[in-house]
């Protein structure tokens, strides 16, 4: 059974008399477990179809189920709960808060869903299992790039979400930083069975994935599995500063 399914989903703006199409009739199903990539050019409607998935947009028109609950017909309220416990997020500029510390940024969905000590020791777990536990009392301020997007990426794990949307999330970091996020990416999605959809314009990434999705003018070009060889490599070892 998919644990996303986009049937016929649309996702359309008025600017003056114009109808934007940024999301123009996307039937897709997702599998639980997938690695998934989603390419194309600006504008193509990558981070629309993201934001879609995320609910943080509400779509136009069609159907978007996940763990197959109807979004669509959800109230604001149940949204947001379902956001919370079943979608993390990972974004291109880390979103972390630079008063709080590693451990601290990676409790933050904990809120949202009321866990008390039991959510600390999941966060403890996360941070050490992203190679930082020698960091968890330093604030994001004192992190290299690829430390904070792997706090971002223990964040975004916390709450044991069944799908993981991340939105360019090597962009700001160097290539070698880059391989490293993704083969942490691919280890978790492995050893969690937790379905990722990664928005990418790196190609060399992109192909690291089970599946590639490519987008254009707000509709699928192509949908076509790739050849991943081997499994993940371990672990990328604590950064030092």
């Amino acid at each position: 059974m998919a644990n996303v399914r986009l049937v016929d989903l649309t996702k359309h703006y008025r600017r003056g008399g114009e109808v934007i199409r940024a999301l123009d009739g996307v039937t897709l199903d997702i599998d639980k477990g997938e690695f998934i990539a989603v390419v194309g050019r600006s504008g193509s409607g990558k981070t629309t179809m993201l934001d879609l998935m995320g609910l943080l947009l509400r779509p136009t028109s069609g159907s978007l189920f996940i763990d197959d609950i109807d979004t669509v017909k959800l109230g604001d309220r149940e949204l947001a709960r379902m956001r919370a416990r079943r979608i993390g997020f990972v974004f291109q500029e880390y979103n972390l808060l630079s008063g709080l510390n590693v451990l601290e940024n990676v409790m933050l969905p904990l809120r949202y869903v009321k866990e008390g000590r039991n959510g600390r020791a999941r966060a403890v777990e996360l941070i050490e299992r992203v190679g930082l536990s020698d960091r968890a009392r330093h604030r994001s301020t004192e992190l290299s790039g690829g430390q904070a997007q792997r706090v971002a990426i223990a964040r975004s794990m916390v709450n044991s979400p069944s799908l993981i949307l991340l939105d360019e999330p090597t962009g700001a970091v160097d290539t070698e930083t880059a391989q490293q996020l993704v083969d942490l990416l691919k280890r978790l999605n492995q050893e969690d069975q937790v379905t990722i959809v990664i928005v990418t314009h790196d190609l060399d990434i992109a192909k690291q994935a089970t599946r590639q999705i490519r987008l254009k003018d707000g509709k699928v070009l192509s949908d076509e599995k790739t050849q991943v060889g081997g499994a993940a490599p371990g672990l990328p070892p604590a950064q030092k500063s």
